[in-house]
């Protein structure tokens, strides 16, 4: 492969990034929890990487964000 991330690779990713847009919204777990109607916890394990979300989860989770799901997954697959 030409340096191509790896399923997994791109997931972890994915988490790190809306890890990362919760905290430069100032969003707390809770609040996106809430707002996706998930668990603090659930969005907890998604977030390290320990549960891979299903695409109605991420769809529900980029919207309390505002941020773009195609973007984010783009982002994520680019070679680091």
């Amino acid at each position: 492969m030409s340096g191509t991330p790896s399923v997994s690779e791109i997931c972890a990713r994915v988490a790190r990034l809306l890890h990362q847009r919760r905290i430069e919204q100032s969003l707390s777990m809770t609040r996106v929890a809430e707002g996706c109607g998930l668990s603090r916890q659930g969005i907890s394990l998604l977030e390290r990487g320990l549960r891979t979300p299903n695409l109605d989860t991420l769809l529900r989770i980029t919207a309390v964000l505002e941020v773009d799901l195609a973007d984010v997954i783009r982002e994520a697959s680019r070679r680091e």
